[in-house]
């Protein structure tokens, strides 16, 4: 077994090229230092030092034993604080999913805050769409999930609590064919809008049926891998669908997009914070605490694209 006093000795004999000078450097006297060297050696049956010079050098062997020796130490290290959080308390690992539509932007502060109590907990941040954002709470993927969307499914252990409330609106191109012929005013019809193909964000849930909003059946659709993708999508011209409001406003000022009534509303959607209390150690209950307060829900949620 390597010891820290071991790896203290070759880093000392490699800075300083000499048994006295490391005995020096290490406050200890150069027979002891020379002892410990020989035993070393003796220890692993392996020649770590090279005396034949003017200056003592490490072996091939010996550098190999100081570099990983001192990365195998440092990860000995970081495993015993963490046992000893854990002891403590704390968790040795935070898992959180948000949903694609939230800006992880703006968890950032909030992981610098969480860093500042040196709790030792690494965190770890993803994200999904739709069903695989709760579905990831569902099959133990993640300790806590943001902005999950529609009501929290039946699962053991439980707890939520609303986060905010999305508006939606249908907006295509001007120069989408829709555009031009909703010139009149008048609601477009589920069949219009069916007529032309739907831009959705794909759903990553694995173990329910994928779902999209606002689509047909035999509705042509277009599958982008997040919102930003899809409000891009929809600019360009090519396909129609429902967009979060707070993150088109700038594209319906500018023009890129235009509004279009329509006969079958989409009701606004309620976002949800959810997490197993079972599990609730102090990380996560930071965490909730810290994600109760209104003033994130504006950076997470409407920042436009």
């Amino acid at each position: 077994m390597l010891s820290l006093e071991d790896l203290q000795l070759l880093e000392a004999v490699r800075a300083t090229g000499s048994l006295s000078r490391a005995a020096e450097r290490l406050g200890k006297a150069a027979s002891t230092v020379s002892y410990a060297a020989r035993q070393l050696e003796e220890r692993l049956d392996a020649l770590l030092f090279d005396r034949a010079g003017y200056r003592i050098a490490l072996t091939p062997a010996g550098l190999l034993l100081v570099e990983q020796g001192a990365q195998l130490h440092a990860q000995a290290q970081r495993l015993t604080e963490r046992v000893k959080q854990v002891a403590r308390g704390w968790e040795s690992e935070l898992r959180i999913v948000t949903d694609e539509l939230a800006n992880i932007e703006a968890l950032l502060p909030l992981i610098a805050d969480f860093d500042a109590l040196n709790s030792g907990v690494r965190l770890r941040i993803a994200h999904e769409v739709l069903g695989g954002t709760w579905e990831a709470l569902l099959d133990q993927r993640a300790d806590l999930v943001v902005a999950a969307t529609n009501e929290p499914p039946a699962m053991a252990h439980l707890q939520w609590f609303e986060l905010a409330q999305l508006e939606w609106v249908f907006a295509v191109s001007p120069r989408h064919p829709l555009a031009r012929a909703a010139k009149d005013g008048q609601p477009l019809s589920v069949e219009a809008i069916a007529a032309h193909r739907s831009v959705v964000v794909a759903d990553t849930s694995r173990l329910a049926v994928a779902r999209s909003y606002g689509v047909q059946t035999h509705q042509e659709r277009l599958a982008m891998p997040s919102m930003r993708a899809k409000i891009a999508a929809q600019v360009a011209g090519l396909g129609v669908g429902w967009l979060p409001l707070e993150k088109v406003r700038d594209h319906l000022a500018d023009g890129s997009l235009v509004a279009l009534a329509t006969q079958d509303p989409r009701e606004p959607n309620l976002l949800f914070v959810g997490w197993h209390s079972h599990r609730a150690g102090p990380a996560l209950q930071w965490w909730v605490e810290k994600l109760r307060d209104p003033r994130l829900v504006a950076p997470l949620l409407h920042r436009n694209y």
